[in-house]
């Protein structure tokens, strides 16, 4: 792992109620969304206005209380930021010590997925290597998105990083666990995709009278577990 650097951070107003944090890479976004998860939920100074932190890709939203004082809640970010060391790597484990509101869930799967022959090819494992290499490490929800329930997880084995499959099917079952570049994920319904998939959960990753209805949340840790018989 290369040395911890400094955060590369531009703020942006959305509206009247909201500031966008646009940061140079995932890492960064990781980072900076454990940093500001508990002065946020410190209801101090200008975060009291702070009513979600919504981590992407490249960016972190924070939507506020009409009326917030984004002047000075801007101040505070850029104050926080100046704090902000991003470790290259940065992923689950670490997440896990960082965020204050990372909670472990553990998901059941049986990896029976119809790519699972392909991931192993990319990656030159067996199933059998590949199972375990997904079961091995914790991951951690970066970011929600793509359809309700649906979360971008990271910092698992760099070993299972694959591409996308060539051509995406016009439908991937619920409960569908899969591969793409860097990410795993759980479909949360049927829907068309491009991951490869290797797996299959009877988790419920959305639930409307639940609360909150995502199963997966961002900071949360995620631990895969085998389930039925080898492939």
């Amino acid at each position: 792992m290369s040395a911890a650097r400094g955060l590369e951070l531009d703020v942006l107003p959305v509206g009247e109620a909201g500031l966008l944090l646009e940061v140079s890479d995932l890492e960064s976004v990781l980072a900076l969304d454990a940093a500001i998860r508990p002065v946020s939920a410190s209801r101090q100074g200008p975060w009291r206005d702070v009513t979600d932190v919504v981590p992407a890709a490249r960016t972190v939203l924070l939507l506020t209380e009409t009326g917030a004082d984004l002047e000075a809640l801007t101040t505070a970010v850029r104050t926080l930021s100046d704090s902000v060391r991003v470790e290259r790597g940065f992923g689950a484990a670490s997440a896990a010590e960082t965020a204050p509101d990372s909670h472990e869930v553990e998901i059941a799967v049986r990896y029976d997925g119809p790519d699972l022959a392909d991931v192993a090819a990319h990656t030159g494992l067996t199933a059998r290597e590949v199972v375990a290499a997904h079961t091995g490490m914790p991951w951690r929800v970066a970011f929600g998105g793509f359809a309700p329930g649906f979360a971008y997880l990271v910092g698992g084995d760099p070993r299972l990083r694959v591409p996308r499959r060539p051509a995406p099917r016009a439908s991937v079952p619920a409960g569908s666990v899969g591969l793409a570049g860097e990410f795993s994920g759980v479909y949360p319904r049927a829907s068309p995709g491009g991951w490869q998939v290797i797996g299959t959960t009877d988790a419920v990753l959305w639930d409307v009278d639940r609360d909150p209805p995502a199963l997966l949340v961002p900071g949360a840790v995620v631990r895969f577990v085998e389930r039925g018989g080898p492939p």
